[in-house]
């Protein structure tokens, strides 16, 4: 009931700010609009129609438009269509304003003639950092990283370093944590503002500083990054280049974005997509971004159909033996889609470490063994009372005993293994291993039925 009354609170504060936007009642809108939050502000502008954003513009600096453009997140099409309709100096002042690693996300979806007007128009210093972090390998610790933050030098006082600070905070992302470097540039301690303002005035620096510091190398993979962050439970951290230069820091708020996307491109990789999807790409583009993996399915799925037409000849003698592929097929693929999801999620989030990695083989095992034999005895159970035949009920409760067990194994260790060769885990999809998985069933389905074809005749 609270949330339906804050959205429709919100809703309401919306169109009256558009009523003074339509109206150019400049000073009220300007009042309303700047005392939202900034992700308000954002959420205001995505439903403005072209007429209303170009009014906007007029009413707001591009400093402050900057603000809220720090919050949106749109696909790299979406971002052209705006600068499209947006004067081209207006934008580059505007993304000057914005932080640097924001501002680099959306420059590097944009066409190449925008770019290069943009870094032309903006301001040399700001033109020369979103350079600098464009050299970056996308989804590095370099690639994520903002050179927007307060560095100290070890040789100064307290009372110099605060001076510095209220010199520096304004343009700088996060100052919670502050870092030291020395003459050289290089990263040699850390200090939290706490810590700065507790101490003594005539303090230096290096005397209060926390020289064991914990970094990111700028080439650090961003997923390995966040995992750290986490661990320590990290508000920032220092970027250094591979002499120890500090270069950048990454804050919580770039993590949180970084494993969001990392979930997603998980997700999607165990459905079987080889990337996120955007809501807004086309049939075809969908298409083409699934076809690979539907492809190298199909061809799997090719073996299967083989296998059965290898054991024809047993389907024919006892036909019912075709009723049961799908429940044993289904049920050892869904056991393994459960234990990839499981080892998945543990490589991802760093809680299964090289110790563990057997005991975890050896726990889903187990569990595909305890679940197999209840599935089986139950299925073991129905088919002898309905079909009047325990033979058949056996081959089918063990061929499903065997199958959950071995797909629970399999659903374990092609992750692991796949993470021990460098290779992202979440590429064993589900349906990879749904595919496997009924090729494995079928397999032991037809071999014990064959074993036993003389006592089902």
């Amino acid at each position: 009931m609270v949330e339906t009354i804050e959205k429709t609170e919100m809703e309401m504060e919306y169109d009256v700010l558009l009523d003074h936007l339509r109206n150019e009642r400049i000073d009220d809108f300007r009042e309303a609009f700047l005392d939202l939050h900034n992700y308000d502000q954002s959420e205001f502008y995505l439903l403005l129609e072209e007429g209303d954003r170009q009014r906007l513009y007029h009413f707001l600096s591009p400093e402050e438009v900057g603000e809220f453009f720090d919050s949106l997140e749109l696909d790299a099409d979406e971002y052209d269509e705006i600068f499209e309709t947006m004067d081209a100096r207006y934008a580059a002042d505007m993304l000057a304003e914005m932080q640097y690693d924001n501002a680099v996300d959306i420059l590097s979806g944009v066409s190449k003639e925008k770019l290069t007007s943009f870094l032309t128009l903006m301001p040399r210093r700001d033109a020369q950092e979103i350079r600098k972090l464009m050299n970056y390998e996308e989804d590095t610790a370099g690639g994520i990283m903002t050179t927007e933050f307060v560095s100290l030098t070890s040789l100064m006082t307290v009372r110099e370093a605060m001076r510095h600070l209220k010199l520096k905070a304004p343009d700088s992302e996060t100052i919670y944590y502050l870092f030291v470097v020395d003459e050289g540039r290089k990263l040699a301690g850390i200090l939290s503002l706490r810590e700065l303002i507790i101490a003594d005035d005539d303090a230096y620096i290096g005397d209060i500083m926390i020289e064991r510091v914990v970094s990111a190398r700028v080439s650090d993979d961003q997923e390995e990054v966040a995992q750290i962050m986490r661990d320590y439970d990290f508000l920032a951290m220092p970027v250094v280049d591979y002499q120890g230069h500090l270069v950048g820091i990454i804050t919580a708020d770039d993590i949180m974005d970084v494993i969001d996307e990392e979930a997603s491109e998980d997700y999607s990789r165990l459905a079987g997509m080889s990337e996120i999807e955007p809501t807004s790409d086309s049939s075809l583009s969908t298409a083409k971004k699934r076809l690979p993996w539907l492809i190298g399915l199909t061809f799997m799925g090719m073996i299967t159909a083989t296998m059965l037409t290898r054991f024809e000849d047993t389907l024919a003698q006892v036909a019912i033996l075709g009723a049961f592929i799908p429940i044993i097929g289904g049920m050892a693929g869904n056991s393994g889609t459960q234990s990839l999801a499981v080892a998945v999620r543990g490589i991802a989030t760093g809680e299964i470490k090289e110790s563990s990695k057997v005991k975890l083989a050896f726990r889903e095992m187990g569990s595909g063994l305890i679940t197999g034999s209840v599935c089986g005895i139950l299925l073991f159970t129905i088919i002898t009372l309905l079909y009047d035949s325990s033979i058949l009920g056996m081959i089918v409760g063990f061929s499903l005993l065997i199958a959950m067990t071995l797909a629970t194994l399999l659903g374990t260790l092609v992750p692991l293994v796949m993470d021990r060769l460098n290779i992202d885990p979440a590429v064993a999809s589900g349906p990879f291993i749904t595919t496997s998985n009924d090729i494995i069933s079928l397999l032991i389905y037809f071999t014990l039925a064959n074993a036993l074809m003389s006592y089902l005749i």
